[in-house]
C-alpha cells in the first residue's frame, strides 16, 4: 500500500494517530477514491492494534471520506459533485463576507503573514511543489479569516468540505495552473493592502468559481473518482 507514514506527534493517542496518518493520505490522494481498505492491513502497515483503526474509520465514516459497507468491506468515497456543489455554496456564502471585512480593517502581523504566504507559495510554483502550495493556499484563506476574528467558521468550513478539497487537491496535481491561482492570491492580499473592496470583490468571486469551472474537466479527466 503506497501511502506516507508521519511520526506519531507527542501526546496523540494511537487512534488519533491512525486518524491523522489516514486522513492525511486521502486529502493529499496519496489514497485516490475508490481505494480498498482493510483493517489488517492498516493495523500491520502502523503498527497498531485493530481497535483503534476500527474507531478511526468510524470518524473518517462520519467525514464522508470513506464508505464502509457490510460484507463488503471499506474503500475511500468517491467524489461526490452534490457535496462538493454544497460547499462550495457555503464557502463562497461566506468566505466573500469575510473578505469585505478583510478590506476595512485587517491586523499588521497577519497581513504579514499572508505577505510570508505568498512569498513561499513563489517558490512552490518554481519547483513545482503541489502538495505544499495547496498547503500554502489553506493556510491563506485560514489566515484571512482568522484575521477577521473568523477562525471557528474557518473550521467548521473545512468540517464540511472533504469532497471539495479532494477535487482541490485533484485540480491543482493534475492541471499544473499554479500560476493562475498565485496571481489571483497576490491580488487578494493586495486588496487587503491596500483596503480596495472592488478588487477584492472581483477576485474572491473569480477565485472561488475557478473549481466550479474546471470541475466539468475533472469529469472527463477522471470520471473513475467519481460517483
Amino acid at each position: 500500500m503506497d501511502i506516507a507514514v508521519s511520526e506519531r506527534l507527542p501526546h496523540e493517542s494511537t487512534r488519533e494517530y491512525v486518524y491523522r496518518c489516514l486522513k492525511e493520505n486521502i486529502m493529499n490522494l496519496r489514497l485516490p477514491p475508490g481505494s480498498v481498505l482493510s483493517e489488517k492491513d492498516i493495523s500491520v502497515l502502523l503498527n497498531v492494534s485493530r481497535t483503534p483503526v476500527r474507531e478511526a474509520f468510524i470518524q473518517l465514516e462520519s467525514e464522508y471520506l470513506l464508505d464502509i459497507l457490510p460484507q463488503k468491506g471499506t474503500r475511500v468515497s468517491l467524489l461526490d459533485v452534490e457535496n462538493v456543489e454544497e460547499s462550495f455554496f457555503l464557502r463562497e456564502t461566506i468566505e466573500k463576507e469575510v473578505i469585505n471585512l478583510a478590506v476595512k480593517e485587517f491586523p499588521a502581523d497577519k497581513l504579514f503573514e499572508l505577505q510570508s504566504n505568498i512569498t513561499l507559495q513563489e517558490l512552490c510554483v518554481e519547483e513545482e511543489n503541489y502538495l505544499k502550495f495547496f498547503e500554502l493556499d489553506e493556510a491563506l484563506h485560514r489566515c484571512i479569516f482568522e484575521g477577521c476574528r473568523k477562525g471557528r467558521i474557518w473550521s467548521l468550513i473545512q468540517q464540511m468540505s472533504t469532497h471539495y478539497n479532494r477535487v482541490r487537491m485533484l485540480n491543482v496535481a493534475g492541471k499544473h495552473d499554479w500560476p493562475e491561482l498565485l496571481s489571483q492570491h497576490e491580488d487578494l492580499v493586495r486588496a487587503i493592502r491596500e483596503k480596495n473592496p472592488s478588487l477584492a470583490a472581483k477576485t474572491i468571486q473569480k477565485h472561488l468559481n475557478k473549481i466550479r469551472i474546471d470541475i466539468e474537466d475533472l469529469l472527463i479527466e477522471f470520471r473513475h473518482y467519481f460517483i
